[in-house]
């Protein structure tokens, strides 16, 4: 296969699968993982791909775009479902705190709370404290500011000042990209500021992110990878992602 034919097909290919790895593409075309990054490059300078960590992710990966929630429930759903299961694991004991973001995936953790312990919950998303509210064994906190229709969470000023306020014992956080050299990222600035704060505002952050995520880089940077402490993810995360995080001191469970 010539280089044109080979780069066009690795385009096609990640264009395709969302992300794919430098081994990966090696294995798939029968060539070393220098021709690889060779064709990357090519690929990159040309506009077609984006060079991440250990990899490549289509041009379109850094985005200001954001899919409507209801696309996002739908999106991953099997990965997000096993996301949540594992991260009932990493809830606090009777008498904790806890902060949950807006997600897709916090609301499945939301579903799975455990009816033996009582705990304090803390969330800026309406769909959560809908889900939450009946339940005799959480004392719930709704966050103030303005609701977001995208993401049906609650973001601004007075939803930051209001975390400023807090520590509690573990924040679940949800991302739209985690990368391990632009860190935790979204496209709006007001829910980067409040995602930013709900880091800020635990002593123990988990992030619950599936793998099509992971090596997404976004405009606005909420966090630091160093910031956090664990990530739950899916099996479909790369093992160089999985190590690059490892190195980091970042526990990764795999669900």
């Amino acid at each position: 296969m010539y280089a044109e034919e080979r780069q066009q097909a690795m385009a096609d290919l990640v264009a395709q699968r969302g992300r794919l790895s430098v081994n990966a593409l090696a294995v798939e075309y029968d060539v070393t993982t220098e021709t690889v990054r060779r064709d990357l490059s090519a690929l990159e300078r040309a506009g077609i791909l984006r060079r991440v960590h250990g990899g490549a992710v289509p041009a379109t990966a850094l985005t200001a775009l954001e899919p409507k929630l209801g696309d996002r429930d739908l999106a991953h759903a099997d990965e997000k479902d096993r996301i949540a299961k594992r991260a009932v694991a990493l809830l606090p004991e009777t008498g904790g705190s806890v902060l949950l973001d807006a997600g897709t995936t916090t609301a499945r953790l939301a579903l799975m709370f455990p009816r033996d312990r009582q705990l304090t919950v803390v969330t800026n998303a309406v769909p959560i404290a809908a889900r939450l509210a009946g339940s005799p064994t959480v004392d719930l906190h709704l966050l103030p500011g303005r609701v977001r229709r995208t993401t049906h969470a609650a973001v601004g000023e007075a939803t930051v000042a209001a975390l400023s306020r807090l520590r509690a014992d573990v924040a679940f956080v949800g991302t739209n990209g985690l990368s391990v050299g632009h860190g935790l990222s979204t496209p709006d600035h007001d829910e980067a500021a409040t995602k930013r704060a709900l880091v800020k505002a635990a002593h123990r952050v988990v992030v619950l992110v599936d793998s099509s995520k992971i090596g997404q880089e976004h405009m606005v940077r909420f966090a630091e990878v160093a910031d956090i402490d664990v990530v739950v993810t899916d099996s479909g995360v790369e093992n160089a992602d999985r190590a690059a995080l490892e190195r980091l001191d970042i526990e990764v469970v795999v669900a």
